[in-house]
């Protein structure tokens, strides 16, 4: 570790962590994302070497027209230079925006590639992950990361290469001149080395904290300026303790961003100060030697000139190693997100099951929300590690601490057949509803669809058949008709009409002043609660689905919207295999089977048998399902 006054006091880097160095797996990972533009990429080597080449020539002009057209007195020559000076500066810039273009082409491209490509990636991820991820970091990611990969192309990648040609060229020029003076220009070259490495690792150091800092600023921007974030904060009066958070994080991003300025600036001035010796050194010999008639006035002053343009490149190539590997650290956060595997995924041999009929059986079903893939922690565990925490560590911080959410179920439901679940809250009922439309994997046995195990069949044809009504709706902010068709894109304006007419909920879209078109805001914001959970089920009955999942919840409802929803409800299921926790007595006294669940297990389960529902059958058994319906359920019955 160094410290101390001046400008090294900015620096504090432990020679022993971190080390950077240049993966060629790396680098032969993000060629293949160049692949497809090789032929730019030649088109764009060209334009260096033709800019650096004549770059080149007009110290040599210089050259001419001291040593030869003015001593000379040759006005033909002289106006030929003239000429010269002009058209390359010209011509450098006309092929200098064709290689900005080229770049720029190059750059957005295969950036655009390596976004689409991590945007598919994270659509895959299940649900473990995203309750285990801030959605600022993944944004973080796809932004300020992939924003970085492009500066690293576009940028750095030019700046090498283009630097590398002008050493090789400009020193093969000034040996030409004068091969004495090329030597002593040569020798302060370790003194740009050696220091610009030490540099180089401290900034590498330096980009990676900055880029973990702006991604939890961004994670607590993206909670706090939410509508939820925003109303939970004023609900609680926590504004000031926001502001505070968000303070302390700017400032610290802020900080790391003046370290990392001024370690660049005493740095190069630091250079600065190196080339200037070195000129002078130069013009010093080199003044002698003309002195003395070894060369001529114009061979010094092109090799001046020549002296520049080497000191400026030999100073970015002394570290472009580490620049490189600095460049690169963006690449490489966006390929740990790449990297993450998928945890539910479907099998090279998995089936599409066009023609659902709807019958549904879980086989001694477990499941825990701590067990299974590390989808989610997996994330959470890069972040852990570059703040020195273990992966074990970050996830056992973060994730639940609660045991099996389910365990052992074993049920068959047959097509068509309403199914109410029931039981105290904490039961594991919602946990089977997200089981069947496969959000998570069972822990242990197996849940079939149509006698196919649910991890055989294609998740598109899952989905296809299966439709979900929460709790919690949630919408886009966009039309009311766009929310809409998101459940099915192709869907007609009839068809979109009709649904609404099922739902209760087009008499109240007609006579907004937009219809259809109306904007429903951030989450739905705009509308109330009954509104929404109608709008939800306008989408599922769109969706026009084999299989139901509802979550019946109302109770927070005025009785007029409970009203409406209960009647698209009992529409909506009609003739489909619908799994529904139920909170009203009718739902449960209509349903063909009842599922009682308690602490994770299924303690009572009822099929219907005859003239005898399974409520009454299971109100004969005296057992939990009785207690509850005497305590909660019988409540009910007025409002139904």
């Amino acid at each position: 570790m160094i410290h101390g006054g001046g400008w090294w006091s900015y620096i504090s880097y432990d020679e022993k962590k971190d080390r950077p160095q240049i993966s060629w797996s790396l680098i032969k990972r993000v060629w293949h994302y160049a692949r497809p533009y090789q032929y730019q990429v030649l088109g764009l080597l060209a334009t260096i070497l033709v800019i650096t080449g004549l770059s080149l020539i007009p110290p040599l002009l210089y050259q001419q027209l001291i040593d030869n057209a003015i001593p000379n007195k040759n006005a033909t020559l002289l106006n030929w230079l003239a000429l010269g000076m002009i058209a390359i500066p010209l011509i450098n810039a006309a092929i200098g925006m064709w290689q900005r273009h080229l770049s720029a082409k190059i750059g957005e491209d295969l950036i655009a590639d390596l976004r689409n490509e991590l945007f598919s990636h994270l659509q895959q991820m299940s649900l473990r992950f995203f309750t285990h991820t801030k959605t600022g970091e993944l944004m973080s990611r796809l932004n300020n990361d992939v924003v970085g990969a492009q500066n690293a192309l576009t940028g750095t990648f030019i700046s090498i290469i283009s630097n590398v040609v002008a050493v090789i060229a400009t020193l093969s020029i000034m040996i030409s001149l004068e091969w004495r003076l090329t030597i002593l220009s040569v020798i302060l070259v370790p003194m740009f080395v050696f220091p610009a490495r030490r540099v180089g690792r401290i900034l590498r150091e330096i980009r990676r904290d900055s880029m973990d800092l702006n991604a939890k600023m961004s994670g607590q921007l993206h909670e706090a300026l939410n509508v939820d974030g925003a109303l939970l904060a004023k609900l609680f009066g926590r504004q000031n303790n926001e502001q505070s958070k968000f303070h302390e994080r700017s400032h610290a991003v802020a900080a790391i961003g003046v370290r990392q300025a001024m370690i660049g600036r005493w740095f190069f001035v630091f250079l600065g100060l190196i080339s200037a010796v070195g000129s002078a050194l130069v013009f010093w010999v080199g003044g002698h030697l003309v002195l003395q008639g070894e060369f001529t006035v114009g061979t010094i002053v092109a090799f001046g000139n020549y002296l520049n343009q080497l000191y400026g490149p030999l100073s970015f190539m002394s570290n472009a190693h580490l620049e490189f590997a600095t460049s690169m650290v963006s690449f490489e956060r966006v390929f740990e997100v790449l990297d993450l595997p998928v945890e539910i995924a479907d099998k090279p041999d998995a089936i599409a099951l066009n023609q659902v009929s709807g019958q549904v059986t879980f086989e001694q079903v477990s499941f825990s929300y701590t067990a299974g893939g590390d989808g989610g922690a997996s994330l959470l565990g890069l972040a852990a590690r570059n703040n020195g925490e273990s992966e074990i560590e970050a996830t056992a911080a973060r994730v639940s601490t609660r045991g099996m959410a389910i365990e052992g179920i074993s049920f068959e439901i047959q097509p068509g057949q309403l199914v109410a679940l029931v039981g105290p809250s904490g039961a594991g009922k919602t946990t089977i509803t997200y089981l069947l439309p496969r959000l998570y994997d069972p822990t242990a046995g197996q849940i079939c669809l149509d006698g196919h195990d649910l991890r055989d069949l294609k998740q598109k044809s899952l989905a296809d058949a299966i439709g979900m009504v929460t709790q919690q709706t949630y919408l886009f902010h966009d039309t009311l008709k766009a929310n809409l068709l998101y459940a099915r894109p192709q869907a007609t304006s009839a068809e979109i009409e009709a649904a609404c007419r099922a739902a209760n909920i087009h008499d109240f879209i007609t006579d907004l002043p937009n219809g259809y078109e109306t904007i429903v805001g951030e989450r739905g914001y705009r509308l109330s609660g009954g509104e929404k959970q109608r709008l939800a089920i306008a989408r599922v009955i769109l969706k026009d689905p084999r299989i139901l999942v509802l979550d019946e919840a109302t109770s927070s409802l005025d009785s007029h919207s409970e009203a409406l929803i209960q009647e698209a409800l009992e529409r909506i299921m009609l003739g489909r295999t619908s799994i529904v926790i139920a909170h009203r007595l009718s739902t449960i006294l209509a349903a063909d089977v009842i599922l009682v669940m308690q602490a994770g297990r299924l303690a009572e389960q009822s099929h219907r048998q005859g003239n005898q529902s399974a409520h009454e059958l299971l109100l004969q058994q005296e057992g939990l399902y009785a207690h509850l319906y005497r305590t909660q359920f019988r409540t009910m019955m007025k409002q139904d």
